[in-house]
């Protein structure tokens, strides 16, 4: 009698998982997926860098003018993170490109938003501004320290992307 019952119990496992495993199939069938679809989300970071240009005691920078192709991922701005305003992009190549600028000790700041790259010795010249070029394992950086505020770009883009974002970099008021 034992044996009988543990075999039942056996065959309606079985035959649960296979109900389980038609409902699934039935569902991946009829729910709508695009395979072909981005999966990468496009922000609009407008509200944000309308309230960081308020809150912020440095000109906030972003991008104005940039050809088709860029897409905004991610926005923030952390007054209480020594005014931390982070503004993420994909380039036309699906790279990755931020906009970081804080009022932290540059030192340490640097590092920290641009994966551990270093100073190189470089600079370059981008739309009439010189930058620092920075260099690391995962990301490469354009700095510029400004009067109480550091900027950085950086990202795994080219240093040609680098420099196109940099050069579209508009620091307007509310």
């Amino acid at each position: 009698m034992a044996g009988m019952r543990g075999r039942q119990t056996m065959r309606d496992m079985v035959l649960s998982m296979a109900v389980i495993g038609a409902v699934v199939a039935v569902i991946y069938v009829f729910i709508p997926h695009d395979e072909k679809a981005d999966p990468v989300k496009a922000v609009d970071f407008r509200v944000e860098l309308l309230t960081a240009r308020r809150a912020a005691p440095y000109p906030v920078a972003a991008p104005e003018g940039l050809a088709k192709g860029w897409k905004p991922t991610s926005v923030s701005y952390e007054r209480a993170d020594s005014d931390a305003w982070h503004l993420g992009f994909l380039d036309p190549d699906g790279e990755y490109i931020a906009v970081e600028q804080s009022t932290a000790p540059a030192g340490k700041y640097i590092p920290k938003v641009s994966q551990q790259a270093r100073e190189t010795g470089k600079t370059q010249q981008v739309a009439g501004e010189t930058w620092q070029r920075w260099e690391g394992p995962k990301y490469d950086a354009l700095v510029r320290e400004d009067k109480g505020s550091t900027t950085v770009i950086t990202g795994t883009a080219s240093p040609e992307r680098l420099a196109q974002m940099a050069a579209a970099l508009e620091t307007k008021q509310p």
